[in-house]
This record gives structure tokens, sequence and C-alpha cells, in this order.
């Protein structure tokens, strides 16, 4: 699977750049989830504990744009 840049009006995006956007998308609703039952502040660090959880979101995300990927040029 090749990842193709993107041309958003004659300027060329990265590829993981619409797919980071995506998992912090993915996250703000359950970082307001996890803080509105205080959940974060039963971890140690909350912000290392946002970032593991965001790059949980992005690592899947990238799996499953490449997964899908494969079948799209079928």
């Amino acid at each position: 699977m090749r990842f193709f840049e993107i041309n958003l009006y004659g300027v060329y995006v990265a590829p993981i750049a619409p797919i980071m956007l995506a998992a912090w998308l993915l996250i703000l609703p359950l970082r307001g989830i996890a803080n509105r039952f205080g959940l974060l502040g039963r971890v140690w660090h909350p912000a290392f504990f946002e970032f593991a959880a965001y790059l949980i979101a992005l690592s899947c995300l990238v799996l499953l744009v490449a997964h899908l990927g494969r079948y799209v040029g079928r």
C-alpha cells in the first residue's frame, strides 16, 4: 500500500496530515467523557495518558486506511 499526497487547491498535503486530524477529532469526545467521569484524575499523568490514547487512535487509523487501500485499487 502506498500513500499518495493530497492536492488541496494546489498545495500538496502529506497523507498523514488528514489521518492525524481524524485521530484528534476521535480523541476529543473520548477526552470529554473521561473528564466528565473523573477518569483523568485516576491516572498518573493525564497528558501522557491522552498522548498515548492519541497514538493508539492514530495507529489504528493508519492501519485501517492501509487495509482499506488494498481493496480500493482492485
